[in-house]
């Protein structure tokens, strides 16, 4: 049984670091957190790495896309300086790389397979091989993706990782959705979500997490209308806005 935990860190602490990189990943365990979420998509070569946008330019200033340049190449770009002059040089992580760096801090991972468009079961394929690899531990994993294909793909090639359904907003195809992929999660925006929606989550039996909320009293309302687990930029902040109790992660 995997137990969600209460609050994970998106992109590592992106609120205090440049995202989907190793010293994300560092600040998050500094300020409390035991979970991290990041994105993994194929360099051009086929090399798992964590990115979020299918271009290079925002986080690294290579106006690029990602499927385009090889792993050799992208690992020699600034991946830090945009975020702040203290993070000059932070290297885009490969997802190989990503996997020791939480084995050595004890860190949880939310896994979004996040394919450039046309590689959904390639890139779903390229995470569960690297997950399968003898590791001398791996970290409590749920792999989760906006795209059904990446999911059913994860599934039927190592069904023993839990998955769990990307919807922006859930509307009244989410069950379909989730039962499709075996899912055993649900993450939503937590800006859209309703009572409503909550509820009937909890009422399917699915673990409810929503994204990406830095605000401390909107983090203790959603608790209050049943979500598990909230994703956030600023773990710290969040993990004190709830730390009176009033939720407990999902067990899945």
């Amino acid at each position: 049984m995997l137990q969600l935990p209460k609050v994970i860190g998106h992109r590592g602490a992106a609120a205090y670091a440049p995202e989907n990189t190793l010293a994300s990943f560092h600040e998050a365990k500094r300020r409390g957190a035991s979970w991290v979420e990041f994105d993994v998509k194929l360099a051009g070569c086929g090399t798992p790495i964590l990115m979020h946008d299918s271009s290079l330019k925002r986080t690294t200033g290579l106006d690029r896309l990602a499927s385009e340049l090889s792993w050799a190449e992208i690992a020699r770009l600034d991946a830090g300086s945009w975020f702040g002059a203290q993070f000059a040089g932070e290297r885009v992580p490969s997802f190989e790389q990503t996997i020791a760096c939480l084995i050595e801090l004890g860190l949880g991972a939310n896994v979004e397979i996040k394919p450039c468009a046309g590689r959904e079961v390639e890139t779903a394929v390229a995470v569960v091989e690297m997950l399968r690899r003898p590791w001398q531990a791996l970290p409590p994993l749920l792999l989760s993706s906006f795209k059904d294909a990446s999911l059913a793909a994860a599934r039927e090639a190592a069904p023993e990782f839990h998955r769990a359904i990307l919807i922006d907003e859930l509307g009244c195809d989410w069950p379909r959705r989730a039962e499709g992929v075996k899912a055993v999660g649900v993450n939503t925006s937590g800006k859209k979500l309703t009572v409503g929606r909550a509820a009937e989550v909890g009422r399917a039996g699915y673990a409810l997490s929503v994204y990406t909320i830095n605000d401390p009293a909107r983090a203790q309302a959603l608790v209050a209308m049943g979500v598990n687990c909230v994703i956030t930029d600023a773990p710290d902040i969040v993990l004190d806005a709830l730390a009176d109790g009033t939720v407990a992660g999902a067990a899945i």
